[in-house]
């Protein structure tokens, strides 16, 4: 169940996608952490943030809605009140979702998690549909995205994970430009930029009026991007977008990603991700798959007729 990914070697290609696992501590009771590929933290400023107010959280049919905003500690706090409880899983790979509103705010808090011990990689978030600066507003800019994806990669003492919007004409080109600039790996897709109304009010039901929709509806979109990238680039790619059951994540697989993340699955069920991981180890048992990664890129293209 091994596979390699930018120099890292993890147990099995099931990862906790970031905004859905918290720091990685707090489930610690409900998942055992060095059962996991690895675990995205939620997203990382260089200061504290409150987040969106409520309500920031809708239920979709096949999915959901959040505007969370975001909401996270700050990097100090993280590295002095979280960083070191996840010391106690030293098997336990732990990468950190990176944001900020300026170029320079994201190679800060590079720079400030540089020093920490414990962590294995850096997630840039170029692609949050859900803040009013950064995120999404540098991975929907071919020009700000090789801009600061070269600045990240130039201050990071650890591998380089760029994770990219689906809201993009081409999700191809802007692997190539993050993959160009010096990106590592790239994790994709992050949610879809949706709005929900209340047609008795008439209102958003979210405060922020649109939000991220996330969840098995997206997934036959984000297979197809998963697809679209490993056939423009060279560097591993990290797949999901509505991963539930473990031949979700063979799909992905299959498509090109070297692992994959699962995110809203976490919500119906705390312990889907350590679920997942076996259940992708038992089918490859049954389908007589002896090593996961040959399953990496795998999709077999009928020959076209006529």
């Amino acid at each position: 169940m091994r596979v390699k990914l930018a120099g890292l070697e993890l147990a099995n290609p099931v990862i906790a996608a970031s905004g859905t696992f918290g720091y990685g501590i707090e489930f610690e009771e409900i998942v055992s952490l060095e059962r996991l590929g690895a675990f995205v933290t939620k997203g990382i400023s260089l200061v504290a943030m409150a987040g969106h107010p409520a309500p920031r959280m809708v239920p979709t049919a096949a999915g959901m809605l959040n505007a969370i905003g975001l909401q996270n500690i700050g990097v100090e706090d993280f590295i002095a009140r979280k960083l070191p409880a996840l010391r106690r899983y030293p098997r336990a790979k732990v990468i950190v979702n990176v944001f900020g509103a300026t170029e320079g705010e994201y190679v800060e808090v590079i720079e400030r998690l540089n020093q920490a011990e414990g962590i294995a990689a850096y997630e840039l978030n170029v692609s949050c549909p859900n803040v009013h600066a950064g995120g999404m507003a540098f991975g929907a800019d071919p020009g700000s995205l090789e801009y600061l994806v070269a600045r990240a990669k130039s201050a990071a003492r650890r591998p380089l994970i760029v994770k990219l919007s689906p809201n993009v004409t081409s999700i191809a080109h802007m692997a190539q430009i993050a993959a160009d600039a010096g990106a590592d790996a790239l994790s994709l897709v992050n949610t879809f930029l949706a709005l929900s109304i209340d047609v008795e009010t008439r209102r958003p039901r979210l405060s922020n009026i649109t939000g991220g929709l996330s969840g098995p509806a997206i997934k036959p979109i984000a297979l197809r991007m998963v697809y679209e990238t490993a056939r423009a680039v060279r560097i591993p790619i990290l797949g999901m977008g509505g991963i539930v059951t473990p031949e979700d994540a063979v799909e992905f697989l299959l498509a090109g990603a070297t692992a994959v993340q699962v995110g809203t699955a976490s919500y119906a069920d705390p312990r889907a991700t350590e679920r997942l991981a076996q259940g992708l180890e038992s089918w490859c048992r049954s389908h007589e798959v002896e090593q996961v990664k040959t399953l990496t890129g795998a999709l077999e293209i009928p020959p076209r007729q006529g």
